[in-house]
């Protein structure tokens, strides 16, 4: 497939995305095990009469899909793509709630409406009364990634020319609840988290929306060049080596032309083996990792496909981010490695624009 660009970039999160100097203001999360998004004040964005019907993953999205629009000087996109591991999930309990206190009878629609998962791409077109292709991707944590690769395949039949992508998930108070039951996020005792020596498993959990315009020509703002994406369901722990070098031998590179490699830590000792083993692909690599930054949640790779587009913008590597003390003068190629408790593995490439 041929080269995409990404034009914008927007991303709400729990660190102060909205605004600028990012990578100079990044802070590590790790003292807690539930971190939530910093929210912008929607009333700016959407009616507030609007605002009290929105689940929080719907106004999160909303407002980051209006920035990204805004700095790509797009009004209507060609089509609108979102990927999402848990969707609307706060309406889902909510309906969930009234069928359980109602004993089942005299339901009111609203929130079982409200809680499918392409409620966030619907209300997004709604919004612009944009009548394109619209869709939604559910696949745990390589939902942005599916999505992504969408956008490339829309580009390259001619089917579109500037397409609005993004992910999104929310917490919600009873799947909290749940994962902390199952050990999916960790205990208070196993706080904070040292990323890379952890002997615990779970994680710390997360929550925020990415948006991308993604086109077909580069423009003043291009942020990066969308070279190539790969998702696996499983990869072996003694495969990982292969499934990144055939990766790169694909797209006719080597382990030397990665100037930076971002890699999905997340202090889940059961996991995070897979990328211990893929750092030792890149020994002359700036190595970086961001969970500590955003939490883990089913799209946090959206999170860092928006960290990497401003590294390749702005040239710079916040020392944050650092695992080595490896970096590069200049920084074309970024390799982003990505899994969600040892599934759905995700390769994406992107280039300097």
């Amino acid at each position: 497939m041929s080269t995409v660009y990404i034009n914008s970039a927007s991303c709400i999160s729990v660190q102060d995305t909205l605004n600028d100097n990012i990578l100079q203001n990044l802070t590590p999360r790790n003292s807690s095990n539930i971190i939530k998004a910093i929210e912008p004040n929607y009333k700016e964005f959407i009616p507030p009469a609007m605002i009290r019907r929105m689940s929080k993953t719907v106004k999160m999205s909303s407002v980051a899909s209006n920035y990204a629009l805004k700095e790509a000087g797009i009004e209507q996109p060609d089509a609108i793509i979102v990927g999402t591991g848990m969707g609307c999930s706060q309406d889902s309990e909510k309906f969930l709630k009234n069928v359980i206190d109602n004993h089942e009878e005299f339901l009111t629609p609203t929130f079982f409406i409200q809680s499918t998962h392409n409620t966030v791409a619907g209300q997004i077109a709604l919004g612009l009364q944009c009548h394109a292709y619209n869709f939604t991707y559910v696949n745990t944590s390589s939902s942005l990634e599916f999505s992504l690769l969408d956008a490339q395949l829309q580009i390259n039949d001619g089917e579109a020319e500037n397409v609005l992508v993004g992910s999104t998930d929310e917490q919600t108070d009873r799947t909290m609840e749940l994962y902390c039951l199952n050990n999916t996020i960790k205990k208070e005792t196993d706080l904070p988290v040292d990323y890379f020596n952890s002997t615990t498993n779970g994680v710390i959990w997360g929550e925020g929306a990415s948006f991308f315009v993604v086109g077909k020509n580069k423009t003043e703002n291009s942020y990066a060049k969308l070279k190539n994406i790969q998702i696996s369901n499983k990869v072996e722990l003694n495969e990982v080596k292969d499934f990144i070098q055939n990766f790169l031998a694909q797209n006719n590179l080597s382990h030397n032309h990665i100037d930076a490699v971002i890699l999905g830590f997340s202090g889940d000792a059961n996991s995070d083996m897979y990328y211990t083993k893929a750092m030792d692909l890149f020994p002359d690599s700036a190595q970086l990792y961001y969970k500590h930054l955003s939490g883990e949640f089913n799209t946090a790779s959206g999170f860092s496909t928006f960290i990497a587009c401003h590294i390749l913008k702005e040239q710079q590597i916040p020392e944050v981010m650092m695992i080595n003390t490896e970096k590069k003068e200049s920084v074309k190629n970024i390799l982003l490695y990505n899994h969600l408790g040892g599934d759905d593995h995700s390769l994406v490439l992107l280039e300097k624009a």
